[in-house]
């Protein structure tokens, strides 16, 4: 498990760096240049954000908890909770692209079990 805790850490610093870098993109956009409203260009950030921490918190539990598939399966649900979510968010705001919208609630349910699946794995650890 130890080799799942240095993915989990190696993706949540990869995923805060792509928000960061995101985040500098839309700062430096006029307003009138992104898509859609920042109704979808908000919440993608914050999710974003947050869910590139529980990465890094996945990582650390991983370290901590050896061998928990628990925990394996938080990290790669937080990170398709982010493709999903942030992702289809994203293409909504940058690109007006509403083809994949109905994906994006399934990214919501992911982040729900990967914190779920965390928290069962700590316990259970």
């Amino acid at each position: 498990m130890a080799d799942d805790s240095k993915i989990f850490l190696a993706l949540g610093a990869t995923s805060a760096v792509a928000a960061i870098l995101v985040g500098s993109v839309a700062a430096h956009l006029p307003n009138e240049q992104l898509a859609v409203s920042q109704s979808f260009y908000l919440p993608a950030m914050q999710y974003h954000q947050l869910h590139a921490l529980g990465l890094m918190i996945v990582g650390l539990a991983a370290a901590r908890f050896d061998r928990s598939p628990w925990l394996r399966w938080s990290g790669w649900l937080m990170l398709v909770g982010t493709l999903l979510f942030s992702g289809n968010l994203y293409l909504r705001s940058f690109f007006g692209y509403h083809e994949l919208h109905a994906l994006t609630p399934y990214g919501g349910l992911a982040f729900l079990l990967a914190w779920l699946l965390l928290a069962i794995g700590v316990l259970r650890a």
